[in-house]
């Protein structure tokens, strides 16, 4: 009985002391770490010092990290590198497959035409069916990889029925330019580049399936300071609606940013909206349809649920 109750003494003051530190490890918080990509309205929030006047008066700083695509800034959202970011909708899907430590916490809702499948000006693929035994540039585990292949399955295709040649978004532009894919499965600005140098679009991702952007957070981060991210998503939000008035402000943003010629980021921004909202019932369900889909495929080892990884935000709260 002794042992007994020093066992359970000694738990209780290890759950003590995890929960004294845990409280220090949230009052010691001063910095919260973003995780952006140079698209939509990232390059101008943080231009515009936004997220730095909103986390002010908690006394806390922004550091914004730079990442290239969606799989790499979940990996740095994983191992607690980075606190929040954005990314399209497939990498959530493989981050958790691989068990990640991470939670969706917002939807950015799309409007289908910042993404799609091109080819270049003179090729013989007319349709998608043409795609048929053709080499697909894709960069893996991205929302692009979804999008190539619910368009192939809304024309009656198989995933197995193109080449896929995996290639992250600098590759695929130089392998679509030298001829060595067919055709490219991509988001903006580089489908618009495309687009400038002749390049047709086969179908965009929003005549198969819904567009639909997430901001995520590490988990631990988001039990700790559920406060911070709500606040967040709510910056960004009126940040959204911000930029929906301001094409002409995010444009010129976004072309400082990318070095992109600001004529092609008109072309995107004139066709894209900007929207934060929680993560409700009907995006689950689209975002569930794409977790099947990839397992379906193989490219995920084993069915996923959605659900058990969304953190509830009310924009009320």
């Amino acid at each position: 009985m002794k042992t007994s109750r020093r066992s359970l003494f000694a738990l209780a003051f290890a759950a003590l002391a995890a929960s004294s530190l845990g409280d220090a490890s949230a009052a010691e918080l001063k910095e919260v770490r973003i995780g952006f990509q140079k698209a939509g309205i990232q390059p101008a929030v943080k231009e515009r010092g936004s997220l730095e006047a909103a986390l002010k008066d908690k006394g806390l700083t922004v550091k914004w990290v730079e990442f290239a695509f969606g799989p790499p800034l979940l990996e740095a959202l994983n191992t607690g590198n980075i606190d929040f970011g954005y990314t399209g909708d497939t990498p959530p899907i493989f981050a958790q497959a691989a068990t990640a430590n991470l939670l969706y916490v917002a939807a950015l809702p799309g409007s289908g035409k910042n993404e799609g499948i091109v080819v270049p000006a003179n090729s013989p693929i007319k349709s998608v069916a043409d795609l048929k035994g053709k080499r697909l540039a894709i960069p893996k585990g991205s929302s692009a990889h979804n999008t190539a292949v619910a368009i192939l399955e809304k024309a009656g295709l198989q995933f197995t029925d193109v080449t896929a040649v995996y290639l992250p978004p600098a590759d695929g532009t130089a392998a679509f330019a030298g001829g060595t894919v067919d055709a490219w499965a991509i988001w903006d600005p580089y489908l618009a580049l495309a687009e400038k140098s002749g390049a047709r679009v086969l179908s965009f991702a929003g005549d198969a399936h819904e567009s639909i952007g997430f901001f995520l957070a590490n988990r631990e981060f988001t039990n700790a300071h559920g406060d911070v991210v709500a606040l967040l998503n709510q910056t960004f939000a009126k940040e959204a609606q911000w930029a929906n008035a301001h094409h002409d402000e995010i444009t010129r943003s976004l072309a400082t940013a990318t070095g992109v010629d600001p004529a092609v980021v008109t072309t995107f921004v004139a066709r894209s909206v900007f929207e934060v909202t929680p993560v409700t019932d009907k995006v689950l369900a689209e975002q569930q349809q794409t977790a099947d889909r990839f397992h379906k495929l193989g490219l995920i080892p084993k069915p996923i649920n959605v659900r058990d990884i969304v953190w509830k935000w009310s924009p009320a709260s």
